[in-house]
């Protein structure tokens, strides 16, 4: 689904309304029955079942055209996975995030072994569109053998201290896992981190801001640029 084929056409609700719902649901800890609740809160009578289909719909174009227009990554990647249970079925969320904790890419596998490191930056490469200064990892051997496979001279640092901006990049994850009682399938967990990774590099600010004024601009800018994002009437 492409931005561009995206319509609110034949929805009884506001496309500011639709777009708010997502918004909620992808940036806070939520269940759609909470965000039901919020909306009834103003007077706004929209089920659940709705909610949880206009995320469906609109939250993966969203993601799309804010990753279009998303900043510059840096060049210092971060790479780690984390393990995801499916229907009792271990999988593994290989994720890489830059010196300022920004989400690269996520991809879902059922392997913890070179050849997923491998196709895990591979893609990083070709999305990127850049090669990396340095990779930091933990002490798992197969990104190394993935670095050599791929021939990439960035210097790499392998130990689980040094990792903790991936690391800690999974806890946001962890904590919607729990709400959302655990992902149902593969697809639909692969598509959550699309859209989740996305709307979360747009509102929280990089680890380099801090202080409350520059925080609070850079959330005005991320909701002008939600709006852009969201605005896909046809």
């Amino acid at each position: 689904m492409s931005a561009g084929s995206v319509s609110y056409k034949r929805h009884r609700f506001p496309s500011e309304l639709i777009a708010h719902a997502v918004w909620l649901y992808f940036r806070f800890p939520l269940s759609f029955r909470l965000i039901e609740e919020m909306l009834l809160k103003r007077g706004i009578v929209v089920s659940y079942e709705t909610i949880r289909r206009w995320s469906l719909k609109f939250g993966v174009a969203f993601a799309r055209s804010l990753r279009r227009k998303a900043a510059r990554p840096g060049d210092i990647w971060h790479l780690d996975e984390v393990r995801v249970v499916i229907h009792g079925r271990p999988h593994w969320l290989w994720r890489a995030v830059d010196q300022d904790g920004y989400v690269l890419d996520e991809i879902l596998q059922t392997r913890r072994n070179t050849k997923a490191a491998r196709r895990l930056l591979t893609r990083l490469l070709k999305k990127q569109g850049i090669r990396p200064a340095r990779l930091v990892t933990d002490k798992l051997g197969s990104y190394g053998a993935a670095r050599r496979k791929l021939r990439l001279t960035a210097r790499h640092l392998s130990h689980k201290g040094l990792n903790n901006r991936a690391e800690n990049s999974h806890l946001p994850l962890r904590k919607r896992e729990r709400v959302m009682q655990k992902f149902r399938s593969p697809g639909g967990c692969q598509r959550f981190v699309f859209v989740f990774s996305a709307v979360r590099n747009l509102f929280v600010p990089p680890h380099s801001i801090d202080n409350a004024l520059s925080r609070h601009i850079h959330r005005i800018r991320a909701f002008v640029q939600w709006n852009n994002a969201t605005a896909l009437t046809a």
